[in-house]
């Protein structure tokens, strides 16, 4: 069986694998929906990360038979009322690199106490052009006033996560794997693809 993915991101993709490698070995290999960056982008107009992952999953899924899979995912801050949210990837604009968009929130966050913070990671299933099911991780940290560890991507570098006294950023690929939003959401996906009928799993969510 083969499940394809619908990003761009080689991060994403990197995480996407290894979660593959470790949840999926032996029922079914992983490969970038074919021509995807030849085809137009997905509108993404949703108000969450479950109606954009959706939106991505269904229009992406129409155009490879089997399964795909989108994942909208980001970065959820208390202080700034849960921004920046679903515009996580483009906060500083658009165009906007990682450089820029961690610039941007520790600017916002320059002398703010309450540093709670989430990262969100929802993952849309389709089949056939058709939604199957959605599935939800979260892991909760703090955030720090400066860059830490040169791992990861997006706002790995700050977000210190207490469990493991470090950032997202100082952990090697598996190790994040094990604690992330991302890796989270995916185990999930994994183990509804190797049993459907497992209860529970549809637009099923894991917190921590």
């Amino acid at each position: 069986m083969t499940i394809h993915c619908a990003t761009t991101n080689s991060g994403k993709l990197e995480e996407f694998r290894l979660a593959a490698a470790r949840f999926a070995a032996g029922f079914g290999d992983l490969e970038p929906l074919p021509g995807l960056r030849d085809l137009p982008p997905c509108e993404e107009t949703g108000a969450s990360f479950e109606e954009n992952a959706v939106q991505k999953a269904l229009f992406y899924g129409a155009h490879v038979p089997g399964w795909l899979f989108a994942d909208d995912s980001g970065l959820e801050v208390d202080a700034l009322g849960g921004a920046p949210g679903i515009m996580s990837a483009r906060y500083a604009g658009p165009g906007a690199g990682d450089a820029d968009n961690n610039r941007l929130l520790l600017d916002r966050m320059r002398g703010v106490a309450r540093r709670k913070a989430r990262f969100v990671c929802v993952v849309a299933l389709a089949r056939n052009g058709e939604l199957a099911a959605t599935f939800r991780g979260e892991v909760a940290g703090l955030l720090l006033e400066k860059a830490c560890g040169d791992g990861g991507f997006g706002y790995d570098p700050l977000f210190y996560y207490p469990p493991l006294a470090c950032t997202l950023a100082e952990l090697d690929a598996g190790r994040k794997l094990s604690v992330s939003h991302r890796g989270r959401a995916l185990e999930q996906m994994f183990r509804f693809l190797a049993d459907p009928s497992t209860p529970g799993n549809r637009s099923s969510s894991w917190r921590r």
